[in-house]
């Protein structure tokens, strides 16, 4: 039996849980002196590496004094949470990273919980207390105190405890002594990550993760938890709904540096990846050939907001995409289902429409980001909440929400917040800034973040999590403001955009192409308005003194993904393709959308 620890990192989003993997990569001297490393290596998507966070749980295995301590980055945000669950079945142990300034954070307290219960070991570090102002020994209480609420154990309660800064490659018992690397830390892993158990028994390997490679297929991932695997070695593939299928496995990895390398077998307790097992799913169990025993299946917590995706329809279909038919469309998202945990999918009475529900916003727009920059065309409606009905009675998901506000716009926060029936729990002075917490029904939350955002000049930072289900909180105000709605298609101009301007916020530039039913701007009252911003001015041989005033306008209003699908109404779609993200109208023709809201009224 080699000596192994598996632990898993877990940390609010943008703690430095990926900075410090980086540094613990060098510390085991994984890369040789002349190979060029970059920073966070792991976040190694575009979009991960934008948007500074991290999507997809990832494994890096080091060989630290005759140790091989297999390392997993984890997601940091709540969306993503159906990756974190999975990977804790692969970790003995967990590596809290908090804050020195800012403590622990509601998305850490999300993960943790799932950790303690099931029973991992944590090590504590206190990140960045490079920061000024900030306050290790409040962090490590801090710590303490929600380690005691979410009910840990005496022995989880007695955690080792290290300081430092990831960034400058230090860590230390005691955070006022500063030291030349982080070592202290790769030590206290080795002291009191515990082995892995190993039980007797037949051969038995929980599928928790998976890769695809073009050339081999799909790869199942997970920690052997008894027996051993060995090349060429017949085993039973146990599905979740009790079916056996019978394989033989083509080829072993383990872990090694950032990549995988072949190996003949993988000992129990080991961190493996298997080719040559078809069809499996998360969740299954690789067990032994003659005496197949099933583990129990990973339990993911199911998703809370769902969004209607369908093709493409608009006048500008397929100019910029390559995939654009529903059959494209199917294709790629049954493709996702394969290795999106958290995600669902379900047929409607239309060919061409999907509904994709997740657990929120962001998790859903980080696939049609990646569906965008792979060639894909299609719209999106709003967001809703999926609602159950429990003991008879309506019930809708709700969050804990948390807003970081200067002190000075902590009443417009709280007023916006109250509006879309929040309920403020508590609220914490911290230095010029003031910590609010509040219960909200996740409806409330699609939209907030712009408007809070507005409202405090752009300092309010805001995290939330689910937390369950509670009775029906009543209708919500939704945006206030109408629509401005194109007339005509054709190329706008700044002469049109210029008269039109006391009308509301425009979204275009002069010069972009524009179809009949695009919303290009926000009214400045309520209901929509239907505008031609196609017309140009016309031209006559006669000269005028002042006819030609320089028409100056605003800089246009510009949606990231997000932004967009909590902006639109009901009857509106965002409009995906690889290039531009537009808003438009359900119905385009004016006329179709009057008979609509008729037919809707008279319902």
């Amino acid at each position: 039996m080699k000596n192994i620890r598996n632990i898993a990192i877990i940390a609010h989003v943008d703690h430095g849980k990926t900075t410090l993997v980086d540094k613990m990569i060098l510390a085991a001297k994984v890369f040789k002196e002349h190979e060029v490393t970059g920073e966070l290596m792991l976040d190694n998507n575009d979009l991960e590496r934008e948007r500074g966070i991290t999507i997809l749980a990832k494994n890096v295995s080091i060989n630290y004094k005759g140790t091989k301590i297999n390392i997993i980055d984890t997601p940091g945000h709540a969306d993503f949470g159906g990756e974190v669950e999975r990977v804790l079945n692969m970790a003995d142990g967990v590596l809290l990273l908090v804050d020195a300034f800012e403590g622990p954070m509601p998305q850490t307290r999300f993960v943790l919980q799932k950790a303690l219960q099931m029973g991992k070991k944590p090590i504590v570090v206190i990140n960045k207390v490079d920061k000024d102002n900030c306050n290790p020994d409040w962090a490590h209480e801090q710590v303490f105190d929600l380690m005691f609420t979410l009910d840990a154990t005496e022995e989880q309660l007695d955690f080792p405890v290290v300081f430092g800064s990831a960034k400058q490659n230090w860590m230390s018992h005691d955070w006022k002594n500063r030291t030349e690397d982080i070592t202290v830390l790769l030590d206290d892993i080795v002291k009191y990550i515990p082995e892995p158990t190993v039980l007797e028994g037949t051969t038995q390997m929980l599928v928790t993760s998976l890769d695809y490679s073009t050339f081999i297929g799909r790869i199942a991932i997970g920690r052997l938890l008894r027996g051993k695997l060995g090349v060429n070695q017949p085993v039973s593939l146990m599905k979740k709904d009790g079916t056996i299928q019978k394989h033989r496995i083509k080829q072993l990895f383990v872990f090694d540096g950032l990549g995988k390398k072949e190996a003949a077998e993988i000992e129990a307790g080991d961190i493996g990846a298997i080719v040559g097992v078809d069809g499996f799913e998360i969740g299954d169990t690789i067990a032994d050939f003659e005496n197949p025993e099933a583990l129990d299946p990973i339990s993911i917590d199911e998703p809370t907001m769902g969004m209607l995706f369908t093709i493409n329809d608009s006048p500008f279909f397929g100019q910029e995409g390559k995939f654009v038919t529903s059959r494209h469309v199917r294709e790629r998202l049954e493709r996702e289902l394969e290795k999106n945990l958290a995600m669902r999918l379900e047929e409607t009475n239309s060919a061409d429409s999907f509904m994709v529900y997740g657990r929120g916003v962001l998790h859903l727009s980080v696939l049609i980001e990646t569906m965008r920059r792979e060639g894909y065309e299609v719209q999106i409606g709003q967001p809703r909440v999926i609602i159950k009905e429990i003991n008879g009675q309506k019930c809708e998901p709700v969050e804990e929400l948390t807003i970081d506000v200067p002190e000075v716009s902590s009443g417009k926060c709280i007023e916006l917040v109250t509006r879309r029936k929040g309920v403020m729990k508590s609220m914490e002075p911290k230095g010029d800034r003031f910590l609010l917490r509040f219960d909200i029904p996740s409806r409330g939350i699609i939209g907030l973040r712009s408007n809070v955002l507005t409202a405090t000049q752009g300092e309010a930072i805001m995290t939330h999590r689910y937390t369950g289900y509670e009775p029906w909180k009543g209708d919500m105000p939704g945006r206030q403001n109408g629509s401005l709605i194109v007339l005509e298609p054709g190329t706008a101009f700044a002469y049109s955009l210029d008269n039109l301007q006391d009308r509301g916020t425009f979204f275009i530039e002069p010069g972009d192409e524009v179809y009949e039913g695009q919303v290009i701007g926000e009214n400045n009252r309520p209901g929509d308005l239907v505008i031609n911003v196609t017309k140009s001015k016309k031209l006559t041989n006669h000269r005028a003194s002042g006819a030609d005033d320089k028409a100056s306008l605003p800089p246009p209003r510009r949606f990231s993904l997000e932004e967009a699908l909590e902006y639109i109404q009901e009857d509106e779609y965002v409009e995906v393709t690889p290039k531009n993200i537009r808003l438009r109208k359900v119905y385009l023709k004016d006329f179709e959308r009057k008979k609509a809201q008729k037919e809707f009224s008279l319902a």
